[in-house]
């Protein structure tokens, strides 16, 4: 049956001159047909350089409103629209401009995990693979507002020896994982590394030996597969790290509510094989994003893009 869903999928992409992006996080099956795999930024790049008609973003909400901003005159479908995104929730627009407007005179730095109404409200676009170098790359004394992730930007303040003002919002998988569980599985394995997003708490990061992007998380194991890592960020990377390097032992780290082993986020998995399908078929759920509004998302997501392509992220 899966086989069968894979060859239509197959099928559908080239009927359509359709291409099929994949984030890191989605179900391993969903991984498995996408034309392109990625974290947020990544995924951003090929869709601002694709040249097919149709471009399914299996991913979350805001990451198809993204793609169309990008590619206004392609359509853009995700298999399910409920596919949200905590983070993104944490900020609404109309709260982050009344805090925009309490505070004057500082830039706006938003995190790609946020709506485009976000992100027509602020000045440049940055994801995890790029934040600290897109911040570092204005004047040190610039006063800046960071948004929504608070554990971010708490990380990049840390690490740049900046001040910038934090919007209180988080992502509530990476606000899950546990210190205390992740030392206790450390204890259980004391050569393994700790691979940690910055989108965790604090009193994660302090036990990690590598804080970095999912994409950046990849890379250490790949360059690095004799070790042991103990992995805190949403599970679904694991497919890819097993595919990568198939004899390295990776162990998912354990959320507080100790419900089960692992950390997965429900909204990345609402999309399914059977539904990224009937997506290709008929052409829906399509994203739709008001022109005017798109006008003003873009630009700082097309400034990110360049600041990025010219520190060669």
């Amino acid at each position: 049956m899966t086989e069968n869903i894979k060859e239509e999928i197959q099928r559908l992409k080239a009927e359509k001159n359709a291409v099929v992006l994949g984030h890191y996080y989605q179900r391993g099956e969903v991984q498995d047909v996408a034309d392109f795999v990625g974290d947020s930024l990544a995924l951003a790049q090929w869709a601002a350089k694709t040249e097919a008609d149709i471009i399914v973003m299996c991913g979350v909400h805001f990451m198809g409103e993204t793609a169309k901003v990008l590619c206004p005159k392609k359509k853009v479908l995700v298999p399910d629209l409920a596919a949200g995104c905590s983070l993104a929730d944490s900020c609404p627009a109309e709260r982050f401009e009344a805090f925009i407007q309490a505070h004057p005179g500082h830039t706006v730095i938003s995190y790609v995990n946020t709506t485009a109404a976000v992100k027509a409200l602020t000045d440049v676009v940055v994801t995890s693979t790029n934040a600290r170098q897109i911040v570092e790359s204005f004047p040190q004394d610039e006063k800046i507002i960071f948004g929504p992730d608070r554990n971010l930007g708490r990380y990049i303040n840390a690490v740049t020896g900046r001040q910038m003002l934090l919007w209180d919002g988080a992502c509530h998988v990476h606000e899950q994982f546990s210190a205390e569980k992740i030392a206790a599985l450390k204890q259980q394995h004391p050569d393994a590394l700790v691979l940690a997003h910055p989108e965790c708490k604090e009193s994660v990061l302090k036990l990690a030996d590598v804080v970095g992007s999912t994409a950046a998380l990849l890379k250490q194991a790949v360059r690095h597969p004799e070790h042991t890592y103990i992995v805190a960020t949403e599970a679904g990377i694991l497919h890819e790290m097993h595919r990568q390097c198939p004899h390295t032992t990776f162990l998912p780290a354990p959320p507080a509510d100790g419900s089960c082993a692992c950390n997965e986020c429900g909204y990345m998995r609402l999309n399914t094989l059977e539904k990224l399908r009937d997506c290709l078929r008929d052409e829906t759920p399509e994203i739709i994003v008001d022109p005017d509004l798109a006008a003003r998302a873009v630009r700082p997501i097309e400034r990110m893009l360049e600041i990025s392509a010219r520190l060669g992220l």
